[in-house]
């Protein structure tokens, strides 16, 4: 059907002109900014969206201070720039975080290493919108950071970066706001193999799991931006013969109550047992402590944290917080997730760049594309890039990228007014309120609309100031089909530190009566929420 090696411009035998497949953060910036170019644009995602690599991580959007070691001063300037297009584009998921890197005595890292770093961040990043760095010294890291009682302390850098505390929000409005511009997002879609005519993309064979259907989808441009998948849907194409591209990264982080003297700021300090930079992290009215970075070549499905990498993460977090008496019983949950990092045989795992690459497979199909490797902070140039390229393989006119300065579908700047309107107009609490502006950002008003029109959807779910509204919003609005689809990547409620367990009734209850569910499917979501939630304890168990 397609033997040209150069598609033509609106050929009315394509379903797409581009597919893309994996519903993480690359794949949906990729789909948004294809979309809103004039990409006829489709996403594939085997799961539901964000389901592995983009949301198990440690939830920053940094410039990766640490990538100087390695004179990655390229990667730095662009994670910095795009550090400042997030918090302009998305202030309402996006926020800045302070942090505090300890200086010790005998550390690998002394004070003027450190000192060199910052000011090299500082000018890495100028015209930047966050504070310089400044040196502290030991009394004033204390009084910052009073829970800090490591042997040894000489003082600490303070410097910014930002945090996004749902990075499960972050995909799904790039995912909105692609639909938006008219891209087709199909969740729960396998694609089985690409399809090749004259040694050049002609579509993608699918699976709905849904429906229990296969079916094609015929365009001549595919993006594998399936994260540490890539490889497996390459061997559809190549067997035996394929090349591999990805050598996994697994990284474990660990979610425990707030830390006592911890305060406002990040702490970024080096581990004893090897040297590695981890963080200590106040996320979500908890604490997040990570990660390891551990070479995986396994099945990205079915990875796991091994109970010797929390005893890890939980030995050094003691020891610079003695106090805070931190043990497994102390951990709410943990998370893991695999990098899709470039494969670098016989590397060390820290030494591995975090840049993207992105790979035409000339040599299987035409047209074909995979994104290895990658940042969730740099998503947003890495698919501009992207698109560029898709644009010159295609021939075609398309518009200019505008991501840089597009805002995403919540974009708010001060929650503060809205919340009080919300509460004026709705009856709803201020607490309630607020939880839907710091969630749903400016989309919040919808929310609220829900409970203008019936009042019922203000009653609360139970806990975490959580509305039934908010159930009714997933399903309709925000392309949730499971409860844990709801209440893991959507609500948010599934991530507090009882894993839902306390809206859980509630939010059956509201699926009961606003989606029609019968008893055995509120039973059959019970049970696929739980497994869920319970793969979260289960490294905590001995």
């Amino acid at each position: 059907m397609l033997g040209s090696p150069r598609p033509g411009r609106e050929n009315p035998r394509l379903d797409f002109d581009v597919i893309i497949i994996g519903g993480g953060i690359n794949g949906a910036g990729i789909a948004r900014d294809a979309a809103l170019r004039g990409l006829r644009t489709c996403l594939l995602e085997q799961d539901d969206l964000c389901g592995a690599t983009s949301r198990w991580c440690s939830r920053l959007v940094h410039g990766g201070l640490r990538y100087l070691e390695f004179a990655e001063f390229g990667l730095v300037r662009e994670s910095l720039r795009e550090r400042e297009v997030l918090l302009r584009t998305a202030p309402h998921l996006v926020r800045p975080l302070p942090l505090l890197i300890p200086l010790l005595a005998g550390a690998r890292r002394g004070p003027a290493t450190v000192r060199a770093g910052m000011w090299l961040y500082d000018l890495l990043s100028a015209g930047k919108s966050l504070p310089s760095h400044r040196m502290l010294d030991a009394a004033a890291t204390r009084r910052e950071m009073p829970g800090l009682e490591v042997d040894g302390l000489r003082g600490a850098a303070g410097y910014h970066d930002a945090q996004v505390r749902f990075p499960e929000r972050l995909v799904l409005e790039n995912l909105l706001a692609a639909r938006a511009a008219g891209a087709d997002i199909r969740l729960r879609t396998v694609a089985e193999r690409v399809l090749v005519e004259a040694g050049c993309v002609s579509g993608v064979l699918l699976r709905d799991l849904r429906r229990g259907t296969t079916g094609t989808l015929a365009a001549p441009l595919v993006v594998n931006a399936a994260g540490p998948w890539v490889d497996r849907l390459l061997g559809s194409l190549a067997g035996q013969r394929q090349r591999r591209y990805i050598g996994g990264s697994k990284g474990t982080h660990l979610v425990t109550g707030p830390l006592p003297g911890l305060g406002a700021s990040a702490c970024y300090a080096e581990a004893a047992a090897d040297g590695r930079p981890f963080f200590i992290i106040p996320w979500n009215g908890m604490t997040l402590i990570g990660t390891t970075d551990i070479a995986f070549d396994g099945d990205p499905g079915a990875v796991h944290s091994d109970p010797a990498e929390v005893d890890y993460l939980l030995a050094e977090a003691r020891r610079l917080f003695p106090a805070a008496g931190l043990s497994r019983d102390a951990v709410h949950y943990s998370y893991v997730g695999v990098r899709p990092l470039p494969a670098a045989a016989g590397k060390d795992q820290a030494a591995i760049t975090r840049r993207h690459q992105l790979r035409h497979h000339r040599n299987l199909a035409r047209g074909l594309y995979s994104v290895i490797g990658g940042k969730l902070t740099t998503y947003r140039s890495l698919a501009a890039q992207v698109v560029d390229r898709l644009a010159r393989r295609s021939g075609r006119d398309l518009a200019a990228c505008s991501t840089h300065r597009e805002a995403l579908p919540g974009a708010l700047a001060d929650p503060v007014p809205l919340a009080a309107d919300i509460t004026a107009r709705t009856g709803l609490d201020g607490a309630v309120a607020a939880r839907l502006v710091g969630l749903y950002g400016s989309r919040a008003d919808a929310v609220a609309a829900l409970v203008a029109r019936d009042p019922a959807l203000g009653a609360s779910l139970g806990s975490a100031h959580a509305i039934a509204a908010e159930i009714v919003f997933a399903f309709e609005e925000e392309m949730a089909t499971s409860l844990a689809d709801c209440l893991m990547r959507r609500t948010m409620l599934g991530l507090e530190a009882d894993l839902g367990a306390g809206v859980l009734d509630g939010a059956l209850r509201v699926a009961a009566e606003q989606l029609g569910w019968d008893a055995a499917r509120c039973m059959a979501e019970r049970t696929g929420f739980l497994v869920e939630t319970a793969a979260l304890r289960r490294p905590l168990q001995r």
